[in-house]
This record gives structure tokens, sequence and C-alpha cells, in this order.
């Protein structure tokens, strides 16, 4: 046999075959639909035998849970400076960030008004005194006249009570005199403290009222070395914050730079802004360098608690609340709460595990079952609606 032979006889084959499927078309259709049909309902078969899972990693590493909020910086110890007596403001001695003494003088108030209360209450207890010395004769010249018989009684007491009234009118007057004085020396206004002036609320000219409320004139700051933050902390996180506990922040005049502080005080006088529960929290910050001003906003981080070289892994994989829902063939005796379902080398196992520390991603594990590479299952490929997805709902975020 030549070779040109082979390949004709092929040809011929195929001619045939093609021959005999165009003369019996309806079996070759039925033949043919019957073979698509067999492909498609192996190919379902093998593919719904196998199982595929989502995992999500475990990895080590670090793990720090924090508080954030933010706040206002403001001084430890800020004393505002009023007047007690009303007028003209005559000269002011110090502007805004002027450093001050304790008895420096601040300011001064136009006395004459001051001045005439203080001569009119010296002339009124003059005259008072003079009363008290003409009573006083009037009084003995009249006992000794009772006592030798020449007038009556009465005539003697009523002198007496004068006399006594008359006691009574020096007391009066000299206690006005002295809160006239003392008045007088408020119109002379001085630092109660050292510190800084940080705010000057008057200006020369400017009339000073103080008949219903002492009007404040200047605000200084104690000490700027040392300031503090007053932060909100809403109640869901507040049970975690104590006292002594680190503190890092920055504020926007310094966004590269971080600055350290101490939780001082927790106030329990609660307030509600926007249906939500929130507690002051109290921050002391060294200002040594004097970069921080009164008034700047603070963003606040709160470190809770912090691991190094840990096990951890998402927040999703702890959100499993069935491994049936999952895992079709999974033990009825193990539970998510104290299971985890891992995948290690192709292969299903379920550890035992505690919570750590929690974030608002990360999830400390701790656990001596956990190998490198191990991987945590949250759910089924194709699943419509997982148990992991209906539960997340219902908790709402971790």
């Amino acid at each position: 046999m030549t070779d040109t032979q082979v390949p004709a006889k092929k040809h011929s084959f195929i001619r045939r075959f093609f021959g005999w499927m165009w003369r019996h078309k309806w079996w070759s259709g039925i033949i043919i639909v019957i073979l698509i049909t067999g492909g498609i309902w192996l190919y379902l078969a093998t593919r719904g035998s196998k199982i595929e899972y989502v995992t999500v990693n475990i990895s080590r590493g670090d793990i720090r849970q924090v508080v954030t909020a933010t706040g206002e910086i403001n001084p430890v110890n800020t004393i505002s400076v009023g007047s007690q007596v009303s007028g003209t403001i005559e000269d002011i001695f110090v502007d805004y960030n002027s450093h001050v003494k304790q008895g420096e003088l601040l300011l001064k108030i136009e006395p004459s008004v001051l001045q005439a209360t203080v001569d009119e209450s010296l002339a009124a207890l003059d005259s008072a005194k003079s009363q008290l010395t003409l009573a006083k004769n009037d009084y003995n010249r009249n006992k000794t006249l009772y006592d030798s018989g020449y007038i009556a009684r009465a005539e003697m007491e009523q002198s007496q009570t004068n006399y006594e009234q008359a006691m009574q009118s020096v007391k009066r007057a000299q206690s006005q005199y002295e809160r006239a004085v003392t008045n007088l020396g408020y119109a002379t206004i001085t630092s109660p403290v050292d510190g800084t002036v940080i705010s000057r609320k008057v200006d020369k000219g400017q009339t000073v009222a103080a008949s219903f409320q002492t009007p404040d004139l200047f605000e200084i700051a104690e000490d700027l070395t040392k300031m503090q933050i007053e932060t909100a902390v809403s109640e869901a996180d507040i049970g975690v914050i104590k006292e002594g506990q680190n503190v890092t922040f920055t504020v926007d005049a310094y966004p590269q730079k971080k600055f350290n502080g101490v939780v001082r005080q927790i106030r329990l006088s609660p307030t509600t802004t926007s249906n939500v529960v929130v507690y002051t929290v109290v921050i002391d910050v060294d200002n040594s360098e004097l970069h921080l001003m009164p008034g700047m906003t603070a963003f606040v981080t709160i470190l809770i608690a912090e691991a190094h070289d840990v096990w951890k892994t998402q927040n999703s994989a702890f959100l499993i609340r069935n491994f049936k829902n999952i895992i079709p063939d999974a033990p009825e005796d193990i539970k998510p709460e104290d299971h985890m379902a891992i995948m290690r080398d192709k292969d299903i196992i379920y550890i035992t595990y505690t919570k750590g520390l929690t974030t608002p991603t990360e999830t400390q594990i701790i656990s001596d079952e956990i190998k490198p590479n191990d991987k945590v299952i949250v759910g089924r490929i194709g699943q419509s609606k997982s148990s992991t997805e209906t539960a997340a709902r219902r908790r709402g975020p971790m």
C-alpha cells in the first residue's frame, strides 16, 4: 500500500460518516442532545461534590487597643479677674500675653466717685462721734442729778438710751466708712496669681457696671507649661478608660508631631449630644516647649492595652454563629463561641481559642493550636445568605 492510499481511505470514512448522519437526522440530533446533557450533568455533579470555602488569614504581629476622641486644649488653672465696683476705666497696665506677678497692677478705675463716698462716710462718722460725745455728757450729768434726787428716773433713763443709740450710730458710721474705703481699694485691680494674660475684655475709657454681676476684665493662665485636654468619650468606650493610661495626640498646627499625655480624671457627670451619652475625660499634658496654645483642638488616642508578636485575624472571623450553616459535616458539639474552623493543608480542623485585644479591624487570638499558614473559614462560595452575614447585620459593627 502506498502513502497516497491512506489519506484517501480516511477521507472516504469521514465522508461516509457525515453521509450517514445526514440520512438519519433525527437519530443524530437525539444522540447529540444526550451527549450534551450528560456532560452538563457530570460537570454539575462534580462541582457540587467539592465545596470551596471563604477564608481569612491568621498573621503574627503587634496589636493595640485604643480609644480615639477629640478635645480642646486649655490651661490647667485659668483665673477670671473681675471688678466689684462700677466706674470708668482710667488706665490699663497689661495686654494680651503679658507675664504678670501676684499683686502686680493690672487696671485702675477712675476713683472720684468712690473717693467722694469715702469722704461722705468719714463726715458721717465724725458727726456720729460728736453726737456720741454729747449723749455721753448728757447721760453722765443726768445720772449725777438723779443720784442727788433732782430729776426723775425717767429722764435719766432717756438720756441713757440716747447715749447707747449714739454708740450704735458711731459703729454703723464706722462700718460704712470702712466699706467705702474698701471699695476705693477695689478701684485698683491687681493680679491674684503669677501667670500669663490670655484674654483682655475691656479697653481704656470703657465703663464697668458691677450692679448685678461681677464683669470679667481679664483671664490669666497660671502656668502655660502645664495644659489639659477635656475630651468627650462615649458610654460605649468609657468602661475601658482608667486613670493613669498613656495618651498620644496631634494638633493641626503640628501635623507631623505627636504629643504625650496621661489620663488624670474621668468625670462622672454625663452629657447627652444627639442621643449619645458622653463623659468628660481630663488629660494632663506637658507643654514645657510651649508649642501648644489654649483653644487648640487635639485628636486624642488613648492606649488601653497592647500586645506584641501575637496571633491575630480580621474581625469577620468571629461572625459565624453555627458551623453547620457553612460546613455540612461539622460536629454537633463544636460551637463557634470557643472553637474556630481552620483550613490547614486543605484539611478542616477545629481548634479552641480565646479572644484577646480587639481593634475596629482585628482581634487577637489566644490559642496554642495555631500554626503558620492557618486560615480561618468564614463562609462558603456560592452561599446565598450565610449565617455570618445575617449575624453581622443583627449585631452591627464590632
